[in-house]
């Protein structure tokens, strides 16, 4: 749904986003770091991804590859400029426009699709540079999280002269709802700010969120086959039927993997916080922040028991907080 909107800064934004668009390719800084072993083994470990051509090199040389290749999913990390890497990175087609809407009060950003394109096996000891095009901006629309515009860029990998994979990256930059908003005009309504990042609810992720409204962390069970899932979906991978329900989890899990996130800014969150994937003792894992404790405290293996977050008039957050072992 397109609405009505500020006319001056929709036609500014969408004049810089045309210049841009045609301005085609702007081809990046050739990567810090080639390619490499060590880099592949700290992925592959926090993956879960245990294939050996990825990291044994006798089994890589018996495979058809002839050698260790790098895990596909992985062509975004050998090029990503890091906070303090992005003066030598250099500017982007995208990052105009992004500025834009962020100086006009759309601040909050949420990823809507990303889907990469790989074209061959990339291997240690060859150096990816990053070329990136705007392709499109679309809005402004209004959304469950606030009226918004969608800006899609591609960016390519090359190796020397050839290509290696791309990918197509759309993200909503929305201008988080208030009070006000809520309200439907006149004075604010009462009680919190809505919280902005709100979790999709659909008929396969209801129950979640209905169960952490009452305090319960539920986990998806297929009424088939028995086998727990996480995260929801329509089809049990295992036999295919489309029966399901949920159990109740115990509350308890440990630290699996975690990042602390720095930058970009979050809006309804406050830098650094730690997002964690959690281990449950029924045997899936599923992502939340961790908190109740300095991020420089969380570890591998940390103990965790589930807690749950007000984050607004209507949404319960299901977080964790440390435990004693």
């Amino acid at each position: 749904m397109t609405i009505a909107t500020d006319p001056t800064l929709h036609d500014r934004l969408a004049a810089l986003a045309e210049r841009q668009i045609a301005a085609g390719e702007s081809v990046g800084a050739v990567a810090a770091d080639p390619v490499n072993v060590p880099m592949i083994r700290h992925w592959t470990a926090a993956m879960g991804d245990a294939n050996p051509v990825y990291t044994d090199p006798a089994a890589a040389e018996a495979s058809t590859h002839g050698g260790i290749v790098a895990p596909p999913a992985m062509i975004q990390v050998w090029t990503m400029p890091g906070v303090n890497g992005r003066a030598r990175q250099g500017a982007t087609p995208v990052d105009g426009v992004l500025a834009m809407l962020d100086e006009n009060g759309y601040t909050g950003v949420v990823a809507t699709n990303c889907e990469q394109t790989y074209h061959r096996y990339v291997r240690p000891g060859e150096r990816l540079v990053p070329a990136t095009r705007l392709t499109a901006l679309a809005g402004p629309k209004k959304t469950a999280l606030g009226e918004g515009y969608f800006v899609t860029w591609n960016v390519a990998w090359y190796s020397g002269e050839e290509q290696v994979a791309e990918m197509l990256f759309r993200v909503l930059k929305f201008r988080p709802r208030t009070r006000r908003d809520r309200g439907g005009g006149g004075e604010p309504a009462a009680g919190r700010e809505p919280y902005p990042l709100r979790p999709a609810v659909n008929r396969d992720t209801a129950f979640f969120w209905e169960g952490a409204a009452r305090g319960e962390l539920r986990i998806q069970r297929c009424t088939a086959c028995g086998e727990l899932r996480h995260p929801p979906g329509p089809v049990c991978p295992s036999c295919r039927s489309t029966d399901r329900g949920y159990a109740v989890a115990s509350g308890e899990g440990e630290v699996y993997s975690y990042v602390v996130h720095h930058n970009p800014p979050v809006p309804g969150r406050r830098t650094p916080f730690v997002v964690a994937v959690v281990q449950l003792p029924e045997g899936v894992r599923i992502v939340g922040n961790v908190v109740d404790c300095p991020p420089s405290e969380v570890g591998i293996g940390m103990p965790l028991r589930v807690t749950y977050r007000q984050m607004d008039d209507d949404l319960i957050l299901p977080m964790w907080a440390p435990r004693e072992p």
